[in-house]
């Protein structure tokens, strides 16, 4: 047997890892595509992919030798036993890892830039990894609700609500930030009840701990409010977590962070956020052809304002006064509905 050249190996073995890398982002990048309609997810793999294809020179290319290699072809077992999409994402995310691994050691001498770039990838799709097997349902749910409902401290809150949810509201959000943290964990705790019983999302205000007291299904988070990042790791990968924008350049950082969906506004002035300028149609226009997850047009929003929002090609609305302080809470929610699926 032929002991092959070193410096010839190293460049094979970077070949076959970069095939191998690519390979496996294809197979996590098609579920999340076809799987899971998660454009987010597919850019960020695309992105690592077309990362890695710029380095593969084509001097690692003529070195390739199949005929060669005693293990083209080489199977395990444990092949056989992936029998659902999540095993074989998971098994692919942990090739592509392995094969980054290699490129950064044995790179790290003959393309110092592909070790970096290897590095990078690699802690980048850990993250990817865990959004890919999180458990889907509450953001397959998300990507069909279109009109999202934020409370206000309005007499008979529970009432109210009832009426909407009645109605076929689906997402809620509890925002109570008058009240002490009993009063506010309470009612939040009522809140979530009320919204499981119709089968509705439900989310909290700004507090990570208030959400995970009351086992809601995410949290929302203000621009002042904690990291995206520290709450993800306290919420787990499972819950969603929505993030306010008042521009383009906080809507490309929440995405970046991994945010579920994107509140943009406001729209037209509100008292719910005073002092707050509104931002109009135009950036409105702008999260329409860059957002890659739902996003809910916010600010003075009500039916009789909504033909301009929806006509920009918002994904979906969120409102307050609108059904909140409507004299039938019920029908103002059907009108809404109605108006957004219509």
């Amino acid at each position: 047997m032929t002991i092959p050249n070193a410096e010839a190996a190293v460049l094979r073995l970077l070949d076959a890892n970069l095939d191998r890398a690519r390979e496996g982002l294809r197979v996590a990048e098609d579920w999340a595509r076809f799987g899971l309609d998660r454009r987010d997810l597919v850019v960020g793999l695309k992105d690592l992919r077309q990362q890695l294809g710029q380095c593969h020179r084509d001097a690692y290319r003529q070195a390739r030798h199949s005929a060669s290699d005693g293990a083209t072809g080489l199977a395990h077992p444990a092949q056989q036993g992936r029998v659902n999409p999540r095993q074989v994402v998971a098994a692919n995310c942990a090739r592509a890892q392995e094969a980054l691994r290699v490129l950064e050691e044995f790179g790290r001498q003959p393309d110092p830039e592909l070790a970096a770039v290897a590095e990078r990838c690699r802690y980048r799709l850990y993250d990817l990894e865990t959004q890919l097997l999180a458990n889907q349902d509450r953001r397959q749910q998300l990507a069909q609700t279109r009109l999202y409902l934020i409370s206000s401290p309005v007499p008979n809150l529970l009432a109210v609500l009832e009426q909407a949810l009645g109605a076929g509201v689906r997402l809620v959000q509890h925002r109570a930030k008058g009240l002490d943290d009993l009063e506010r964990y309470r009612e939040a705790l009522a809140l979530r009840e009320l919204c499981a019983a119709h089968g509705a999302l439900f989310i909290v205000n700004d507090r990570v701990d208030l959400a995970l007291a009351v086992e809601a299904d995410g949290v929302h988070l203000g621009q002042g409010d904690l990291p995206v990042a520290q709450a993800r790791r306290l919420l787990g990968p499972d819950r969603l977590i929505g993030r306010s924008t008042h521009g383009l350049a906080q809507l490309r950082q929440a995405q970046l962070e991994g945010c579920d969906y994107l509140g943009v506004g406001p729209i037209y002035a509100t008292p719910t956020k005073p002092g707050r300028e509104p931002v109009g149609l135009a950036y409105l226009e702008q999260a329409v052809a860059e957002a890659q997850v739902p996003f809910y047009a916010i600010g003075g929003l009500e039916l009789s304002n909504l033909g301009p929002v929806l006509a920009a090609g918002s994904f979906g609305v969120a409102v307050v006064r609108a059904v909140m302080e409507a004299a039938d809470p019920g029908a103002a929610s059907r009108a809404l509905l109605e108006t957004l699926h219509g």
